[in-house]
């Protein structure tokens, strides 16, 4: 009889062995997948909240995420602070040690924090510097600055307002600005106003200049200030 557990003891010691299972293969495999999406990462926090059968069941009814000083695909990150819902995975799977994914979209909110100094090292970024390269183009579609070759070589955040110099690759190398104030329109819409282009033999002012954002995409807030630029809001991750 002394060796017989009682029904609490029998539930709570089958709650500590599913606990466990989250702990030892969940966490561990939602890490794995955001380091092997990243260069490097300082500091990486995965908190997973949900009752243990749905959890073991694929479900995640959410998943919260910060990081510090995070290099993706060559932009560098400050701080990302980022809340899934409503997840489902192949936590099946990742039980018979396959990788885990993602079964549907899910909707992500979050908040990042990008540093003067930070944006200066994601200028070496192709995914960067071929975005900017683009924008210059598809307001200058007939310039002789859209035939020649960029490199873009500071980024300098004031008040309400985004500086950009670069260096253009022609018969000779000449200095390049580009000036703006952001204002978001809506979740999808960002714009450029009072848009000035500085070369040395050129100077253009364009009063608003749209960017499309894209529908998996929804901006709430975008702050700029000296030093630093503040981006909260909504993307889709798709699977």
């Amino acid at each position: 009889m002394g060796s017989q557990k009682t029904e609490f003891e029998a539930e709570h010691s089958s709650h500590s062995k599913q606990s466990q299972i989250i702990t030892k293969v969940l966490s561990p495999a939602v890490r794995l997948l955001l380091r092997s999406q990243v260069q490097q990462v300082a500091h990486l926090d995965v908190q997973i909240s949900g009752g243990d059968r749905q959890i073991l069941s694929g479900y995640i009814p959410q998943v919260s995420i910060s990081a510090q000083n995070a290099v993706y695909q060559g932009l560098y990150l400050t701080q990302l602070k980022i809340a899934g819902n409503n997840i489902k995975t192949n936590l099946g799977g990742v039980l018979r040690g396959q990788p885990l994914r993602l079964l549907e979209p899910i909707p992500v909110f979050g908040e990042v924090r990008l540093d003067e100094s930070d944006l200066n090292a994601s200028l070496k970024s192709p995914l960067l510097a071929e975005a900017l390269t683009t924008i210059l183009k598809s307001f200058l579609t007939e310039n002789s600055i859209t035939h020649q070759a960029v490199h873009w070589e500071q980024v300098i955040l004031s008040n309400d307002r985004l500086t950009i110099n670069g260096i253009m690759e022609s018969d000779r190398q000449m200095p390049l600005m580009l000036n703006t104030r952001l204002e978001l329109i809506d979740g999808q819409t960002l714009a450029l106003k009072e848009l000035q282009i500085h070369s040395d033999t050129e100077l253009f002012d364009i009063d608003h200049f749209q960017i499309d954002l894209g529908s998996e995409v929804a901006i709430e807030t975008l702050t700029l200030t000296s030093g630093q630029l503040m981006c909260c809001g909504r993307i889709n991750v798709l699977p």
